[in-house]
C-alpha cells in the first residue's frame, strides 16, 4: 500500500530537478500524476519515466502564468483520474542580476512565474477540491531565499516569500472545505542550476549548512509526501525549511 493509492496530484514544473524528484516519489506512493510543464516534450517523457517505474502519469503543457492553462491542467487531472488530491506549485524560473542591472522586465517575468502562478495553481486547485468530499492537500515551493534574501535575487527573493503570505492567506481561507495549504523552503540542494555554480562558491555555500552538505532533490520531494499525505491531516498554514539548518 502506497501512501497516497488512489489519489491524483498535479505537479507543475515536473519535468526536472525538484520537480520531477516530487512526481516520481508521489508516483512511488501510488499517486496518479499530471505532470505539467512549459515544454510539453519534456513533460512527456517525465511522464514515461514514472510510469516505466509502476506509476500512472501524463505529461501536458502548461504555461502557469496563464489562468486558462492551469484551468485545463486541473480539469485535466479530474478527467482523466477522476480527483484532484494533491497540487504542487513548483515551476520557477531564475533572471538573476543586482537590483542596478536587472531589467523591470526580467523583474515581472520572476514574479509571475513564481507568485502569479502560485496563486493561480492554489485558486484552481482549491476550487476543485472544496467541491470533494476528502478536499485536497497543496503545497507550494518556496525557496529559503524568501527569509533571508539573496545578492543578485530581488526578484526571486521578492517572489519566494510572496508565496509564504499567500500560503498562510489561502490556508485560512479553505481550513473549513477540508482544503490544506502549505509552503516548503529549500535550503542548497543539488540540482542542475547548483551544480553549474564554480565549485568554490558551491563549497562556500555547503559550509554554510550545519549538517554539512547541500540536500538531495528527494529530500524535498519526501517533504512534499509528507504534507500530502494523511500524516499531516492537521497542518496546515505552515512553512517546512528543508535546509540542513541553513539560516536558523
Amino acid at each position: 500500500m502506497g501512501m497516497l493509492d488512489g489519489k491524483a496530484a498535479v505537479v507543475t514544473g515536473g519535468a526536472q530537478g525538484i520537480g520531477l524528484a516530487i512526481a516520481r516519489r508521489l508516483g512511488a506512493e501510488g499517486a496518479a500524476l499530471v505532470i505539467a510543464d512549459v515544454a510539453e516534450g519534456r513533460a512527456s517523457e517525465a511522464a514515461k519515466t514514472v510510469a516505466v517505474a509502476g506509476g500512472k502519469a501524463i505529461g501536458i503543457a502548461c504555461d502557469v502564468t496563464s489562468p486558462e492553462a492551469v484551468e485545463a491542467v486541473v480539469a485535466r487531472c479530474r478527467e482523466e483520474f477522476g480527483s484532484i488530491d494533491v497540487m504542487v506549485n513548483n515551476a520557477g524560473i531564475t533572471r538573476d542580476a543586482t537590483m542596478r542591472k536587472m531589467s523591470v522586465e526580467d523583474f515581472d517575468a520572476v514574479v509571475a512565474v513564481h507568485l502569479k502562478g502560485t496563486w493561480l495553481g492554489t485558486k484552481a486547485a482549491s476550487l476543485a477540491m472544496r467541491e470533494q468530499e476528502d478536499g485536497g492537500s497543496i503545497v507550494n515551493i518556496s525557496s529559503i531565499s524568501g527569509k533571508v534574501g539573496n545578492i543578485g535575487q530581488t526578484n526571486y527573493s521578492a517572489a519566494k516569500a510572496g508565496i509564504v503570505g499567500l500560503t498562510k492567506a489561502a490556508a485560512k481561507e479553505v481550513a473549513h472545505a477540508g482544503v490544506r495549504v502549505n509552503a516548503i523552503q529549500p535550503g542548497l540542494i543539488k540540482t542542475a542550476m547548483t551544480e553549474a555554480m564554480p565549485p568554490e562558491i558551491f563549497a562556500q555555500r555547503e559550509e554554510e549548512v550545519p549538517m554539512g552538505r547541500a540536500g538531495d532533490p528527494d529530500e524535498i520531494a519526501t517533504t512534499v509526501l509528507f504534507l500530502a499525505s494523511d500524516l499531516a491531516s492537521y497542518i496546515t498554514g505552515t512553512v517546512v525549511e528543508v535546509a540542513g539548518g541553513r539560516h536558523i
